[in-house]
């Protein structure tokens, strides 16, 4: 695209719109400045704007010298070392050659785009479903710069993932974040992306232009009313609960994860085709908004840290059932937060809500969350998977439908999303895992939810490493700790700070998800 071309509709808009009578030239010089700072803000993105090149060939295991990795560190390729034992005629040193996306003349079997935010780790910013599968990814950038990438963290429920570089770069240059929930209908926005037709070659970004067209939108094409609202919000990415931007810039394959930007320059959103991605047939396309929910998961994900959603622990009336424009408790989780947290409703015990016997009455309805009016089931589910485990929110409920403000207020204490693995949305990774004590890695205990009917107490084991104190314990993945040295716990926060603050031995008290079985046992701390 032409960059002295880049507004001439804007520019035939405000001069066509001139009075006959006033100084066209002070209108002309109006959208020249415009177009300048246009340029400017192009100018100050396109450094920080890569190129992701993904492989998902299985075919690297055969050259790989450093196994076995763990999940996310997909390392470099190194074609020259692998070319030296074959014949250079051959077939198979073809295959090698077309296997190093470090060659500007290989085409990516998958293609994205993605904005440096870190510059001295070396950490890129993309969507999950661009990197989804990877066995290889390289990265490319303006002037030349390239690196083999591990996947730092990626995050399947928000299509958010943090790359890094293999290879540290000197004088990358990182983009100012904007915010994106000042974003109006209007508003001019630019994105700067990598089209797979033009950019994977030399990583230079192409831009278009245009306004923001709507905002909170969802996806199209993925939701489904065959499951109930529980097991579909487990289910799909948030952008399925009106959190995305609609713009008419033009964006094509490639342009996943590439960036939105105001007119200073900041970064307001990452680009998404997710009309493609759906099987839309729309001009324009979609982006991830950069407001404070999205900043505190990728705050999460540069930690390279899995993101635990927030819990609030209810089940809804259908939106049929109750007065259009509120949303109602149809039950609430067995000693789930909404139930400590002193919201009423009936008690859910595997199959029917039975009553509670010290509250007979039905559902409240719930009217804002931290202030935020709930409209609807998806405006609760959104307001509260923004929210990380372990945060404390302001629930406002009534027991009739009454507007926000005119409730009560009830603090509430999340715990983790139970969430259900979708083989289609790809797997979580986290390069930055809790350190295991005693040899146990451990979790809230409500991510149990699926296979259970209510919140046991404590936090659940997730992972015990072979040969640790805790495996000849007989301790196994599953059980839930109650205590650590008599102390009780609830979080896994506490878990690792109780095991921290232990001197060598330490007792743990543990019992199975069913209760009732409560028993004792002394290990060593590593």
């Amino acid at each position: 695209m032409r960059r002295n071309a880049l507004l001439t509709p804007l520019t035939l808009l405000l001069l066509g719109s001139a009075s006959a009578l006033g100084d066209e030239r002070n209108r002309f010089a109006d959208v020249l400045a415009l177009q300048e700072a246009v340029h400017q803000a192009i100018e100050r993105a396109e450094p920080s704007i890569a190129c992701i090149l993904v492989s998902r060939s299985d075919k690297y295991r055969a050259y790989d010298t450093i196994l076995p990795r763990q999940p996310g560190q997909l390392g470099r390729f190194d074609a020259r070392s692998a070319l030296r034992s074959v014949d250079k005629d051959s077939p198979e040193s073809q295959a090698i050659q077309r296997l190093d996306l470090s060659n500007p003349d290989n085409v990516p079997e998958a293609y994205g785009s993605g904005i440096v935010l870190d510059s001295e780790k070396g950490l890129i910013l993309t969507l999950a479903h661009v990197i989804r599968n990877a066995t290889k990814i390289y990265v490319r950038l303006p002037g030349g710069i390239g690196s083999w990438a591990d996947i730092h963290a990626s995050d399947p429920r928000s299509d958010l993932a943090v790359l890094r570089l293999i290879e540290r770069k000197p004088n990358l240059k990182t983009l100012k974040l904007g915010d994106g929930s000042k974003l109006r209908k209007g508003d001019f926005i630019l994105s700067l992306s990598n089209p797979f037709a033009a950019g994977f070659r030399d990583g230079s970004p192409s831009s278009s232009w245009g306004i923001v067209s709507n905002l909170r939108r969802r996806a199209t094409g993925v939701l489904t009313d065959d499951v109930s609202t529980t097991e579909r919000n487990a289910k799909l990415p948030l952008y399925c609960f009106n959190t995305l931007i609609q713009t008419d810039t033009r964006m094509n394959l490639g342009c996943s994860g590439g960036a939105l930007l105001n007119l200073e320059g900041e970064l307001v959103g990452l680009t998404s085709s997710l009309a493609g991605i759906a099987g839309g047939e729309t001009p324009g396309g979609f982006g991830v908004p950069l407001d404070d929910g999205m900043r505190r998961i990728i705050n999460v994900l540069l930690r390279g840290e899995e993101v635990e959603y927030g819990f609030l622990g209810v089940y809804l009336e259908r939106a049929d059932q109750i007065l259009e424009g509120y949303v109602r408790i149809s039950s609430l989780v067995d000693k789930g937060p909404a139930v400590q947290g002193g919201i009423r409703g009936p008690i859910y015990r595997g199959g029917f809500p039975m009553r509670n016997r010290f509250r007979s009455e039905p559902g409240d309805y719930i009217l804002s969350i931290n202030g935020t009016p709930i409209h609807n089931n998806d405006d609760l589910f959104l307001a509260v998977g923004l929210q990380q485990a372990g945060t404390t929110i302001r629930v406002e409920v009534s027991q009739s439908p009454v507007r926000p403000g005119q409730g009560q207020i009830h603090q509430v204490k999340l715990t983790k999303f139970p969430s259900v693995p979708s083989p289609s949305l790809g797997p979580l990774i986290a390069s930055n895992r809790p350190r295991a004590r005693g040899g146990l890695r451990v979790d809230w205990s409500s991510v149990v939810l699926p296979l259970e009917q209510f919140i046991p107490e404590g936090v659940v084991i997730r992972e015990v490493l072979p040969g640790s104190a805790a495996e000849k314990a007989r301790l196994r993945p599953d059980l839930i700790i109650k205590k650590v040295n008599g102390q009780e716990i609830s979080t896994p926060a506490e878990f690792y700070r109780e095991m921290e603050k232990a001197n060598g031995l330490v007792e743990i008290t543990y019992d199975t998800l069913r209760g009732g079985n409560e028993s004792r046992v002394t290990i060593k701390v590593n």
